[in-house]
């Protein structure tokens, strides 16, 4: 039983950013950062099956891709990475790439990796806050400059880098040419409003991405029968002893806590894993100004969540973005 508030790493990017306000206090005297990973406190803790961050853009990151669990594996890899991403602020023309504007060949692939044009041909399209993106194993991506993100992802730092915009760093192009879909994105699943306090972002195999929004002073009972993640990223709340503010996270698993909502109310993202919608993670037990506990209809088995189509690509060792 374990509920827990995270700690978190910082990890130095040459794309990253020297203000890291208002999510975090953590110094940038020693250069930009880039992100910043959640992580159980504690030496001996046991890993995680995800990985929630922060990302924080001044510049583009490389175009990229991922490996999907077989490639990773037959590269020695524990599994791939399929994540998303959660917009949380975006200067005006902020981008992202995400798939090709039209299908390739490998052979037109790696000639366009060759020679940059790759940077021409992937498909780059704006985004604003609160803005959703999945990101299937396989699909070639980057994100552009001024954006704040979060992104839950399967805990792994296996990156192929396609093209670098001049930074002159190690492509690595045979591999990305094997784990790419070289061509347009799939088309995405749109949330699902659960209730007025949840809507279901994303949900794939790999793990469930919630919004919850709790009014101001509600009490809930939030529910972990597996690994879940708490982020704040607006308001506050109290979980336990654990004060929960802006760029906050919380930890739990098979354990459950109180949330009292402060008075500004809570706005967070709740990310477990999947493929299935736990329809039991959150409880209302009083509402604003209430002092009654309402009804609650008995717990049913875990129901299943829509489901994104997934891309099946490859993967490998532990490239930086």
């Amino acid at each position: 039983m374990t509920i827990e508030h995270a700690t978190v790493r910082t990890m130095p990017k040459p794309w990253g950013s020297l203000d890291l306000h208002p999510w975090s206090e953590a110094s940038t005297t020693d250069g930009p950062i880039g992100e910043l990973w959640f992580e159980r406190p504690g030496l001996a803790t046991p890993g995680t099956a995800l990985l929630l961050k922060l990302l924080f853009t001044t510049e583009p990151l490389s175009i990229q891709v991922h490996p999907d669990d077989a490639f990773a594996r037959s590269i020695g890899l524990a599994n791939g990475k399929t994540e998303a991403w959660y917009i949380l602020s975006a200067i005006a023309g902020a981008q992202v790439a995400v798939g090709l504007n039209y299908r390739r060949s490998a052979t037109e692939l790696r000639a366009a990796i060759t020679d940059g044009s790759i940077a021409s041909i992937v498909h780059w399209h704006p985004v604003h806050q609160g803005d959703v993106i999945f990101i299937p194993a396989g699909t070639i991506h980057a994100i552009g400059a001024g954006i704040v993100l979060a992104e839950i992802q399967q805990h792994s730092d296996a990156t192929f880098r396609l093209f670098d915009f001049g930074r002159q760093r190690e492509l690595h192009i045979e591999s990305a040419v094997a784990v790419a879909t070289a061509g347009p994105r799939e088309i995405q699943s749109p949330p699902e409003r659960l209730s007025d306090a949840r809507m279901v972002l994303t949900a794939n195999s790999y793990f469930a991405l919630e919004q919850i929004d709790l009014a101001p002073r509600s009490v809930w009972t939030l529910d972990a029968p597996k690994e879940t993640w708490l982020l704040a990223i607006e308001g506050h709340a109290q979980l336990g002893s654990t004060r929960l503010a802006l760029g906050d996270a919380v930890f739990l698993q098979a354990d459950h806590t109180e949330i009292e909502v402060g008075t500004d109310g809570l706005k967070a993202l709740l990310a477990y894993p999947g493929p299935n919608v736990n329809p039991d993670a959150l409880t209302e037990r009083r509402a604003a100004g209430a002092n009654r506990i309402p009804h609650t209809s008995p717990r049913a088995p875990l129901a299943p969540a829509f489901e994104s189509a997934a891309l099946k690509q490859p993967e490998p060792p532990n490239w930086q973005s």
